[in-house]
């Protein structure tokens, strides 16, 4: 079975291996630069909003789940209060700047033109 695998396995990239050369990139024309420049700037923004939707979906989770490990350990050991709420804002602190790299990158992608002038 082992074997059937790694052979169909070996066919399949041999196979996209021969066909890749088909979405080759064509030749160039004199058109080319400015749509390069309009195709680059709408893969900017379009990378720049997923990037920032992951950034926030994850980000959210981290911090939820940082509030629920804080809260329990609180409600396991109410004489750690103060040690734990430090330890939780700052953590909470360090998973919000993450996200507000991710949008000021992503605000640079949205607004700054691609490759110059």
């Amino acid at each position: 079975m082992k074997k059937r695998f790694a052979l169909v396995l070996l066919l399949l990239v041999v196979a996209i291996g021969v066909v890749s050369p088909l979405y080759a990139q064509e030749t160039a024309t004199a058109a080319a630069p400015a749509s390069k420049t309009v195709e680059v700037a709408r893969w900017s923004i379009i990378t720049a909003g997923f990037a920032l939707a992951f950034a926030a979906a994850f980000g959210a989770l981290a911090q939820g789940k940082g509030i629920s490990a804080a809260v329990e350990a609180i409600a396991r050991n109410p004489a750690a209060t103060n040690d734990i709420r430090g330890n939780l804002i700052l953590g909470l602190v360090l998973i919000e700047s993450l996200v507000i790299y991710v949008l000021l990158i992503s605000l640079i992608l949205f607004f700054l033109k691609p490759f110059g002038a």
